[in-house]
Formats: C-alpha cells, structure tokens, sequence
C-alpha cells in the first residue's frame, strides 16, 4: 500500500544525525514491504498443492491477505491515537515478539483434508491460524513507522513521507525477486528459513527505531479542525474497493487458462502497486486527464472480448486486461489521492482504505462465486470503476441518464430477448455477429469525450458478449470453488458440451435435444475411439493381457468410462463436485450412467486421495485440467513419486498433456527420468477441423518402467520417445518454470 506523497518541507535539515536517523527509518520500511510482499506468494504456494492448484486459492489468499491488512491497520491506529509514542512503541516489540513464536512460516497443523464444501473459509481459517499474527504486525509496521517518523521534531527537521520511496522500492524488490530469483532457486523450505531470519533483522531495526522515538518528549500534533464526513469516508472505502475487487478478478481471468502459480499472480499485485505509486503523488507519472483518453482505447476490446468463449490471441487479451486494470486502478487511486486527509489523519485513511480493499476482495473472492453462475463480477467491477470518470464531468444524476440512456435501453430489450424470451442465435450468425462487436468496439472509442455515454455502450457490449455466442444454447452454468462449468447445445441439436473455463471439457451427440439413450454412447473430443489416449490405453491392456484396476484423475463428462471393459474396475478420482454432478446427471451426459453407473469416484485433490488409495493400478490416467491448464502440483516430481507407488510393476502412466499456452511434454520426460521412467509422446495429427464431429487433437505422453511395458505403442505411428532437454530441468514442489513452458510453446522452441 503506498503512501502519502507531500512537497517537501522548506529549510529541510541535513544534520549527520537527522540523516542516520532517515536511514534506519528508510531501511526498516524497506525490510518490512520487502517481507510482507514475499509471505503472500510464498504462503499461497505452500498451500495450492492441497487445494488441487486452483486459481481460486490466490483469489482467497488476497482477501485474507487484505483482512490481515485491515487488522494491522486498525491496530496501528488504535496505538498512534490513544498511547504515548514511547508507550505505543514498546506494546509494538510486544507483538513483534508474540508473532515470532509462530514462526518459521508453515501449515498449520490440525486442519486435516480440505472440504469438499466451504474450502473458501476452511483455507481463510488455515491462513489465518499459519500466519495471521505475523502478518498483520508486519503490516502495522509502515504506518506506525511513519507515524513515529512524523514525531514533531521530525517534521520540523524535514518531509516525513520521503520514507514513501523506501516503502515502495522493498514492495518492488519482494514482487521482482520471488518469480525470477527466489521461486525457480530457492526451496520453500529455505524460504521460510531465510524469511524468519528477515523478521528477526526487522524486529531489531524497530526496537532501534523505537528506541529513537522514546527518547523523544513530544508527540505528533492532534488534528481537529480538519473532519472527515461520513459521505467522505464511504468515498475512500468505494475508491479502494473497485480496484481491490478487480485485482482479483483479472488475476483469476490470467490465470485460469495458464497456470495458478506466483509468476502468474505477481503481474496483476505488481500494476495494483504500481497504480498507487504512479499517483499518489501530487505530480503522478501520467496526468489524470492523459489516463481518460487513454482508457477508451484498452476498453473497447475488453467489452468484446471479454466474456466470450475461445480465445485465440490470449496474449493479446491478456495484455489488454492488464492495460485496462492499470489505467482503471489508476484513476481510481488518483481520485482517492484527490480526497486525501491531512497527513495527521494518516492512520485513519490507511484504516478505511484498507477497509474498502477487503470489501472489493470479498466481493470478487467470496460473494461473486456464490451469487453469480459465470464470472459476471469482471465486467461489474470495469462498469464501476467506469464510473469513477463521472465524477468529475458529469454534473447530475439526471444527466447521466439522458446520456447513457440509448445504449442501456438497447441492453435492457438485449437482456429480454436473451433471457426472458430465450432467443437463441443458430452458427450462421457467427460472422454478422462479430462484425457487429466490432462496430461497437469502434462507437466506444468515439465515445471518449462522453463519459456517460462510453458507460452505456459499455454495459450493452457485456449483455451481448454474456449472453450469447453464436451457434450455442446456453443449458445450463454451474460455478464452485474450483471454476465455472456451463453446459452448451449446438444450436443444430447435434451435440452436448462441457465446458470449463473457456476449454472444452467433453462433448457428447444428442438426438431431438435430449440425450441420446444408447447404451454406449461414443466418447468425442480428446477421448475418440482412435485417439492417443484411446489408442495408449488399447496397447497397455494389449501388453498385460487385460487390465485389472485402473485410476483415472479427472472426471470432465466420464467419456472415459466407456473405454472400461468387463470385468475391469475403474475408479476416478475429482476435485470438483459440481462437476462428478454434471457427469452422473443422465439428463446432461450420458456416458457414466450407460457405460458404468457403479462407477466409484473419489472425491478430493488427487496428490492426496490417489496415495491414500489401498489399491494398486496396472494404469493410472492423468485427465485433470482446470480450464486449459494442467495443476502444476499434479506433474512435479513428488506426484509422480506417489502415483508410481500406487503403479503395479509392469504398469504405465499415460498423461494428457495438451496445452493450448505451454510446452509440457520436456517437463514431463525430465520428471520421469529422474525415475528411471521412459517417455513416449504423441501428438495428434487429425486434420478435420474438430467442429464437424467434434473429435478434438490431443497430445499425450506415456510414462513406464521400461518399453515392454507399453507393448506395441513405442513402434506405433506418430509415437516417439521423448528424451530431457538439457535446458528444461525436472518440476518439483519447490521449482517450476512456467514462463520457460509458456516461451517453448509460443516460441516454438
């Protein structure tokens, strides 16, 4: 959280003294943003391997992360208020001294198996209990620090929020540092070690500071003329929620198709800071007039292609939406700068703004995916920050409304015809449909000198993009802590989909709109009769003359429950309820219920319930993604170890590794050689696009003891062995290089 930038004080004294003492207040502020940005996303990692590697789990992390904040905050300001500087500083080593006995920073014990409902409060809890007193200390350190700083004869000497650069520049380091130099070299056993030994540094540059400060007999001088309305302090929190709401949404929309992983979570963290820096300042970096021109231009695309299905140019898109959440945080926090306090009501507007960040986290972590069956709380959070470029040139409500009225009635008689009068658009609208998000794109840009209007265009391109994507019918939407599934019908009636994310998940075909009743209904997409994985599971039970027990991660539609046959027990393994009740209902998909209705399925992440199994497998398949992306946690060294312990001598791991984004296929050789396992790989070469039957390219790679094992497969064509590169090294718990998979695949490399 940044802070308070000020012009600096005339006759700024330069006293050898003065300076040592700016230099342990600069290097104390350091240290501590320096600690608090690195436990975040070295904490969040520790724990996603038991939460099945789910986007959703940094999305919970930062709301408790920002509940911490608000908790420090509250403290820091109940001590600069009601205690004596000396007195406050000493309660403060008290509670620096307390939280050091929960450290070094681990899992708490006690907490068990996660849920299967209410992993949202189940993980706060466990963050809470692991790390909740040393962070919320940590982060009453900054203010307090400044507070102290700001002691009267300090002011007089000079600028107290020179310390602002100090504060910052530790956020920066800690935000730089942990995916480029701490993530893929450092152990997070190490991590930890080294972080405990960062608080005890800490802990001695605040008792030196305090000391500083309780030889000091004057205290800050008390601001009473300057109030604060109750109005005022509603507009601080609102200012702080908007962006707090959607760092965390366009962190889950970057991450739900890559990867959930510290590389990935920084980006969205790092521009939030980087918002408050850039303005909170009375010369920001861009004037607040440059950033409204500049918004139109990264909105327009995001209003059309934010909410629809496929997206092949996601680096773009990515691009955009952090261009888009920038300028939005931005100008959100110039207009919270713009009403700022006096700097003796520091503390106090550090606590409402602190308030306002765990509201937006709430509603964009916690409430959104309980009231909403898509992501609908993204395109609500850019509609409201929006709004915020009212404030300043709209001069009434009613106004307001006589603007951004043609566009809002347009959306409104949208919204009827989609969900009240359920009209559906057949495929051939497809191309004349995206002319015409293409021409709203364009009449938003025009719109750059009318706010109100630029709102209304806006919110008429989320309705649209929302509610229909050209050749589907919408049957249903489902949303859990784990992602959101909707179920689609091609608009021929011809196939039933799944999809998660934006990713298709499993297609089934359909007769007169209603699933088809044979009693062996064809697996499509990646799971085709003729398939790699179909063709890898023939050749392993070809090779053991039958398979007796097999394990199947990842459920999706149960396509895959009509490759069993008799008398062989299959058994799937899924983290996500929401979707074991797609795959049973027969009124969605028909697979389990024609093909195994007995079918066992184990619910829970797949690192923990695959070890906890008694069973031995002759084959064990790796099917899990969420969206498009694989749970790292589920291909690092450690998860291999512990599916071969449940592997038969003799058996295979077949893993589905495509990837839309990512080179996985090095990844997963390396890791089986460090197990003496060889590797076969094959990538799908059907030709027919795959929206004709539904028959989708995969690419999957087979892992064994040895050859033999695998029977025919490694002479079969298309397949060949796949050999570590000497630059891709194995992932483990403690290491993985997404952006080295992500660079290989765009690349080509």
């Amino acid at each position: 959280m940044a802070t308070l930038d000020s012009t600096p004080v005339s006759g700024c004294a330069g006293t050898g003294t003065l300076r040592l003492v700016r230099l342990l207040y600069a290097v104390t502020l350091f240290l501590s943003a320096l600690l608090l940005f690195v436990v975040q996303p070295m904490f969040a990692k520790m724990v996603l391997p038991q939460l099945g590697g789910s986007p959703t789990v940094w999305s919970v992390a930062m709301v408790f992360f920002q509940a911490a904040l608000l908790c420090g905050y509250a403290y820091a300001h109940v001590i600069v208020r009601s205690l004596p500087l000396g007195i406050g500083a000493i309660v403060h080593l008290g509670m620096l001294a307390a939280a050091a006995l929960a450290l070094p920073v681990a899992i708490a014990q006690g907490f068990g198996t996660p849920p299967t409902d209410g992993i949202a409060l189940w993980l706060i809890g466990l963050m809470a209990v692991s790390i909740g007193l040393p962070f919320a200390v940590l982060a009453a350190s900054a203010p307090l620090l400044q507070s102290w700083f700001a002691a009267k004869d300090h002011v007089r000497a000079c600028n107290p929020y020179a310390l602002y650069a100090a504060s910052n520049l530790g956020s920066f380091a800690a935000l730089l540092a942990y995916p480029t130099l701490i993530e893929p070299f450092v152990s997070l056993r190490l991590q930890t070690q080294l972080w405990t030994y960062g608080f005890a540094v800490l802990a001695l540059l605040i008792a030196g500071a305090a000391l500083v400060v309780a030889r000091r007999s004057s205290e800050p001088t008390a601001d009473h003329a300057a109030g604060t309305t109750a109005r005022g302090r509603a507009v601080w929190v609102a200012l702080a929620a908007i962006p707090a709401g959607l760092v965390i949404a366009v962190t889950a929309y970057v991450t739900t198709d890559l990867a959930s992983a510290p590389f990935l979570w920084i980006l969205p963290l790092a521009l939030y800071l980087l918002s408050f820096i850039a303005v909170f300042r009375d010369r920001p970096w861009i004037r607040p007039d440059t950033i409204m021109r500049m918004i139109p231009f990264a909105i327009a695309p995001l209003t059309v292609g934010l909410l629809g299905g496929q997206r092949p140019f996601w680096l773009a898109l990515v691009v955009i939406n952090l261009a888009a959440f920038m300028l939005l945080a931005m100008n959100c926090h110039w207009e919270l700068y713009r009403r700022r306090p006096t700097p003796n009501r520091l503390t106090e507007f550090y606590l409402w703004v602190s308030l306002g960040g765990v509201l937006g986290g709430t509603f964009a972590a916690l409430v959104a995916p309980h009231i909403f069956p898509l992501v609908y709380e993204y395109p609500i959070l850019i509609v409201a920050a929006l709004l915020v470029l009212l404030g300043s040139s709209e001069p009434s409500f009613a106004h307001f409304i006589r603007e951004a009225a043609p566009p809002l009635i347009l959306a409104l008689l949208a919204a009827v015809a989609g969900l009240v009068l359920h009209i559906e658009l057949p495929g051939e609208a497809e191309l004349p449909f995206q002319v015409a998000l293409v021409a709203l794109a364009a009449v938003i840009l025009m719109q750059r000198s009318r706010p109100a209007r630029l709102v209304g265009w806006v919110v008429l391109g989320f309705v649209l993009t929302g509610l229909w994507q050209p050749g589907l019918d919408r049957v249903m939407a489902v949303r859990s802590f784990f992602g959101t599934h909707h179920v689609e019908e091609t608009s021929n009636g011809q196939y039933r989909l799944l999809y998660h994310g934006t990713t298709l998940h499993g297609a089934e075909r359909v007769v007169d709109r209603a699933v088809a009743a044979s009693s062996s209904p064809e697996p499509l997409t990646y799971y085709y009769f003729g398939g790699p994985i179909a063709e890898s599971i023939e050749h392993v039970r070809a090779a053991h003359g039958g398979l007796a027990h097999v394990a199947v991660v990842g459920l999706g539609t149960g396509s895959l429950a009509c490759h069993k046959r008799a008398p062989e027990q299959w058994t799937f393994f899924e983290i996500d309820a929401a979707v074991v009740r797609i795959a049973r209902d027969p009124r969605l998909f028909n697979f389990i219920s024609a093909c195994a209705p007995d079918l066992p399925i184990v619910i829970g992440d797949a690192r923990l319930t695959v070890a906890a199994s008694l069973q031995r497998y002759d084959l064990i398949i790796l099917d899990a993604f969420s969206s498009d992306a694989i749970p790292v946690h589920l291909l690092t060294r450690e998860a291999v170890e512990s599916y071969l312990m449940r592997l038969e001598a003799g058996g295979a791991l077949i893993i589905h590794i495509s990837n839309r984004y990512m080179e996985l296929g090095s990844v997963v050789a390396a890791v089986g050689a460090t197990e003496g396992l060889v590797a076969y790989i094959k990538q799908d070469g059907r030709r027919q696009p795959s929206q004709l039957d539904f028959k989708t390219n995969a690419e999957v790679i087979v892992l064994a003891r040895k050859p033999d094992d695998l029977g025919d497969l490694p002479h079969r064509l298309g397949w060949r062995e796949i050999k570590p590169r000497p630059d891709v090294e194995a992932w483990t718990d403690d290491y993985s290089n997404i952006l080295g998979a992500i660079l290989r695949k765009q690349l080509g490399i």
